[in-house]
């Protein structure tokens, strides 16, 4: 009895150790194709998007390569690693059914990452989630027009057919059940042992060191070869990662531990504000220096404008008109040139203007349904505004109907409400077209009671993929010589046409503004979303500055500009700059710095001249960083030499850290459940 269970006991073990050992050694015949489809998607990505006259040395192409395949070993391994579930007892029919449909998934979101890329010049992120949040009919469609659908999904079948021909191949020549025909049971043993192990090291990415990390992703100076180094999946996993971090508000310190800090009072202190006890700090981001007695509150009219870029005014001339009637209008303005956006899609955007909020999406879930007391429509509304938020878009587009109005704006006028008011609007793919916007905001300041201000806040939507214009509108002709901008876009021309078909319906709006009665009495500000799509890659160093800038204009009577124009700014210091001028005193965070102001004689933590970008990044007068990461400091001077050495600096980058982290801090403590 004990030798026959002595015999099964061993037979088992036997069995289960082959099982195991075939599983592996599929594992790894599964890696191998995957690796080299990867791989030859980024040489082709390389290659696809590599801008005309731009130079790399060969060591950094080098390094990005090596740390591409990496990364593509790491996904790959782990692939191979969590399918050990299934392939040691699988068929071998089953096996490669399981690689192709790997293969597949693999391939597709790495030419998925390649055209995210080439649309919003950085790999897979969170705004990729907005394909469920936002109209996803209409970014469907938008996809169709814009991007070679068909032609992707045949190269996406192409390289999964020669990944299973590989993977055939690999089983054909190296028929791993047939290796494990050994009866010599330590043999088996050790081979399992070395197997998984390299296996488990390839999943790491590493042996001796710590495992391939997001901070892993820089490996050159140039952020565009950086961006080529994540593949597609892991540039997705990376992305749900943020995702999940951003809405853990359960903790008010994440943010500020991701910044290097483990309190608010230890960030304070080094922004030079009080810092005794969390209430000290919280009091100091919501204290503002008094404004005179007596200042009168003025309406102020506040514009969100799609993709407004600052690029092409940069070549603005009488044949390369791309401003219209605002061009007249900016002599008399305030026009802070050297300005970051604070996000790359227009919800985060939005979310970060409105709350002062690094963290997005912040309003989708219970958050939005909580008010924030220093949004600022709630501000304008406890100064004893009216508030109202016009957009020529679609108000349900991530539920801004139901979120506007618990966040202090007693009107939301969309494309809905427009067409109903104008019933010759015609509804597009993104609402009605923006001329409306205009007419409606007018007529609504015309009605408004003359003892109450008015606060209102447009969102513009026409210029945005796919490019269309109403049918009665003429295009002017654009001498394309004068833009000295990158041209591999199909789409830069029609981009241009929309370009300034929004913008000169702002300028004429701010002219009638100007000539009419509320010329003493309004404050019009408008800025850019984020950048054109259209526009370039920014692979250049001497570019880079431009792949975050949008422009801040202020209008208004007897404004003195100061002489912070062209420093560079972002656009939390907006309404720093905003609420002073039109009167309103309190309540809101302290984001960032009033513009209007001269800069400080001596350095002074919280008005220093830099910029910051919420995802992470930020810049001064020689280049831009990313937060906590010396290594991906670039020259990038938007006004030329400064005269200051470029380099990195270790003050502002702390800075800045603890700047960006207190405003997320601000977030999770005040919403905190």
């Amino acid at each position: 009895m004990k030798s026959a269970a002595a015999r099964h006991l061993r037979s088992f073990f036997h069995g289960s150790l082959r099982g195991f050992l075939r599983g592996l050694m599929r594992a790894w015949v599964l890696v191998v194709p995957l690796v080299v489809a990867l791989s030859l998607i980024r040489l082709g990505q390389l290659a696809y998007f590599w801008p005309s006259g731009y130079h790399a040395a060969a060591g950094d192409i080098t390094s990005v390569l090596v740390q591409g395949f990496r990364f593509d070993l790491k996904v790959s391994a782990v692939a191979g690693f969590l399918l050990l579930l299934v392939l040691p007892w699988v068929s071998g029919k089953t096996s490669g059914r399981i690689a192709t449909g790997v293969a597949f998934v693999y391939v597709m979101l790495s030419l998925v990452n390649l055209h995210y890329f080439g649309f919003y010049k950085t790999p897979i992120d969170s705004l990729v989630f907005g394909l469920v949040e936002d109209d996803t009919a209409a970014v469907l469609k938008t996809i169709w027009h814009d991007f070679p659908v068909i032609w992707t999904l045949l190269l996406a079948a192409a390289l999964t057919v020669a990944s299973v021909a590989l993977h055939r191949r690999l089983v054909r020549h190296l028929n791993p059940d047939a290796l494990l025909q050994t009866r010599h049971l330590a043999i088996k043993l050790v081979l399992a042992v070395v197997v998984f192990f390299a296996l488990v090291f390839a999943g790491k990415g590493t042996i001796r060191e710590m495992a391939l990390q997001r901070q892993h992703l820089t490996v050159t100076t140039s952020q565009f070869l950086n961006d080529m180094v994540p593949n597609g999946v892991i540039a997705l996993k990376y992305a749900w990662d943020s995702r999940r971090e951003s809405q853990n508000l359960a903790d008010p310190l994440v943010g500020l531990k991701a910044m290097g800090f483990g309190s608010a009072q230890a960030a304070a202190q080094v922004l030079g504000l009080p810092h005794g006890s969390e209430a000290e700090v919280k009091a100091a981001l919501y204290r503002h220096d008094p404004l005179p007695a007596g200042t009168p509150k003025k309406n102020l009219v506040f514009f969100l404008m799609e993709s407004w870029s600052a690029e092409p005014m940069l070549y603005q001339s009488p044949t390369f008109d791309v401003l219209g009637r605002l061009a007249p209008t900016l002599d008399k303005a305030c026009h802070f040139s050297n300005f970051e956006s604070a996000q790359p899609g227009t919800h985060p955007a939005l979310e970060a203007i409105m709350f002062s909020s690094p963290i997005t999406p912040l309003t989708m879930g219970d958050a939005g349904r909580k008010p924030m007391a220093w949004s600022v429509a709630e501000v304008a509304k406890h100064a004893g505004y009216d508030t109202v938020f016009v957009t020529s878009a679609r108000s349900g587009w991530r539920d801004l109907n139901r979120v506007l109005k618990i966040q202090g704006f007693d009107e939301v006028i969309d494309a809905n409400n427009l067409k109903e008011a104008y019933p010759d609007a015609t509804v597009g793919l993104w609402g009605v077209w923006d001329s409306y916007v205009y007419r409606y905001v007018e007529k609504r300041m015309a009605a408004q009671p003359k003892d109450r201000p008015l606060f209102v806040f447009v969102l513009t939507s026409t210029n945005h993929p796919p490019y269309d214009l109403p049918k009665d509108y003429q295009r002017v002709p654009l001498d394309m010589a004068q833009w000295k901008g990158e041209t591999s876009s199909d789409t830069l021309a029609l981009n241009l046409d929309t370009y300034r078909y929004a913008h000169d319906l702002l300028g004429g709006f701010v002219q009638d503004m100007q000539k009419g009665p509320f010329k003493d009495n309004t404050i019009i500000a408008a800025t850019g979303d984020h950048n054109v799509r259209s526009f370039g890659i920014y692979a250049d160093a001497h570019r880079r500055y431009l792949m975050r800038q949008v422009p801040f204009v202020i209008w208004g009577n007897h404004l003195q500009c100061g002489n912070q124009l062209t420093q560079p700014a972002s656009q939390r210091d907006m309404f720093n700059t905003l609420f002073p001028l039109a009167g309103i005193e309190g309540g809101y965070v302290n984001a960032g710095r009033n513009l209007l102001k001269p800069l400080p004689a001596q350095p002074d933590p919280m008005n220093m001249p830099r910029g910051l970008f919420f995802s992470g990044e930020a810049r001064n007068a020689q280049g831009m960083w990313q937060l906590g990461n010396p290594k991906s400091f670039v020259c990038t001077p938007a006004r030329g030499d400064s005269g200051t050495p470029c380099e990195f600096n270790a003050l502002d980058d702390q800075q800045e850290r603890a700047r960006y982290g207190l405003l997320d801090w601000n977030v999770r403590s005040s919403l905190k459940k």
